[in-house]
């Protein structure tokens, strides 16, 4: 029988573009498009190289995946930052069409640098009606004075050692995150985990100077520890993670409630339960360290609080507030409270969910204990996006919600793609009608 008959006889044929004929009275579903095919053997090809790409990286030592991953990650955000920046007008910071160490260099960077150059102001700078103005107590001290410290011993400047920090620092990040995955997953899941995490859209951030990468490690690092009951050791990890980004408060929480689960525990000794209190004692004076530096420094006591408000437009810091504020601003002054409220339970059911219960309470409640401290102090804006990403445990929860190949593979794409949105929508400085510009 020829190929052509064959076909015609209803057997599978060897080209699967090649679209059979239906028989006279065949009551079967009239065949796909041709063009519908081709698109699923594209997929198929595509599905089937990411599995070998996946099998050959398996035979490769854990840390040289995840070190594979993160450099192939920022090969593909550098040239996401090159591109937007041929695109870049003339801005506060740079000429148009900066190169990409000078477009890296901009927003909170230049503030960084700044304290590297020369330190924190010793009074906090006022406008005439009493209110802060913008001021570089808003940003923690250890990434610009490890930056400083490196200077002093290699002779090399900002400029170098700033993004090679961040880089290195992204890299131990990634490294720590997926041993603390492996606690509650397996090596493919783990790895898929971090993938997301490299590909996440604010994920550009892990190169440029910003504290971000030196505070993902730090936290990822006290995660660890704290999951591990290494508390004493967790302890340094803590402090030098609340002079990085503001987090040590939520932290704390976490701390209070992980001791609470484990306190009426048979394999509790009261030694881990003395180093435990130590570890919560140590984060909460941690999450008050940087605005009791800058009260003794400049002498007024509200120094840092009155600085972090004065990106808002002044006022007081008032707990909850200024998410409905934002909401009337966006939808007006009934539905905007509605929809802050239907954010509120989205995301609490989203932390409640089964793929975010199989992380474990440890990491499942440092998302609750975050999420609740950004609802508590955040003034929502554009930068938002990337203050959520000490939220990382979540991607695990993404990869475990499903095992199927094409969805993690659609996800990471999908990320990639709003990463390329991030940097040309938010990083790209594009002054606004009234002044100013939308802040990564």
């Amino acid at each position: 029988m020829s190929t052509s008959e064959r076909d015609r006889s209803g057997q599978a044929s060897d080209d699967p573009l090649l679209l059979p004929t239906t028989p006279p009275g065949d009551r079967s579903p009239a065949p796909a498009p041709a063009g519908r095919l081709r698109a699923q053997l594209l997929a198929a090809r595509a599905s089937n190289l990411a599995g070998r790409v996946t099998a050959a990286l398996g035979r490769w030592p854990w840390w040289v995946q995840v070190g594979v991953v993160y450099l192939l990650s920022r090969v593909v955000t550098t040239a996401v930052f090159v591109a937007v920046a041929r695109h870049q007008s003339t801005n506060p910071w740079t000429p148009s069409e900066p190169d990409y160490g000078a477009f890296i260099n901009i927003w909170d960077s230049a503030w960084y640098q700044r304290i590297y150059d020369s330190g924190y102001p010793p009074s906090i700078p006022r406008n005439p009606d009493g209110s802060a103005q913008e001021n570089a107590w808003a940003f923690y001290a250890l990434f610009p004075y490890l930056v400083r410290g490196l200077t002093a011993v290699t002779g090399l400047g900002w400029t170098v050692l700033a993004p090679t920090v961040a880089v290195v620092a992204g890299l131990g990040a990634v490294l720590i995150i997926h041993r603390l995955f492996r606690l509650v997953a397996g090596p493919a899941d783990s790895l898929a985990a971090v993938t997301l995490i490299c590909l996440f859209p604010v994920s550009a951030v892990l190169q440029v100077p910003y504290a971000e990468s030196l505070h993902l490690m730090l936290l990822a690092g006290a995660l660890y520890l704290l999951a591990r009951h290494r508390y004493l050791t967790a302890a340094p990890v803590v402090v030098a993670m609340c002079l990085t980004r503001p987090a040590g408060l939520p932290f704390a929480l976490l701390v209070a409630v992980h001791l609470l689960l484990r306190w009426r525990s048979a394999d509790f000794p009261w030694s881990h339960r003395v180093r435990g209190l130590a570890l919560l004692a140590v984060a909460i004076a941690g999450g008050w360290a940087w605005p009791v530096i800058a009260w003794l420094v400049t002498g007024q006591t509200r120094a840092y609080t009155d600085t972090e408000t004065a990106w808002r437009g002044g006022g007081g810091l008032e707990l909850f507030v200024p998410w409905f504020d934002s909401g009337r601003w966006i939808l007006g002054p009934v539905f905007g409270p509605i929809a802050v409220v239907l954010l509120g339970v989205v995301t609490v059911l989203v932390l409640l969910s089964p793929p975010v219960r199989r992380l474990g309470s440890d990491l499942q409640g440092w998302c609750l204990c975050y999420a609740l401290y950004l609802a508590a102090v955040l003034h929502p804006q554009t930068s938002t996006f990337r203050l959520l990403l000490p939220l990382f445990p979540l991607a695990l929860a993404a990869v475990l919600a499903s095992r199927s190949r094409a969805y993690r593979i659609t996800l990471g794409l999908g990320f990639l793609a709003l990463q390329i949105v991030w940097v040309s929508w938010l990083w790209r400085y594009v002054p606004l009608p009234g002044g100013g510009d939308y802040p990564p």
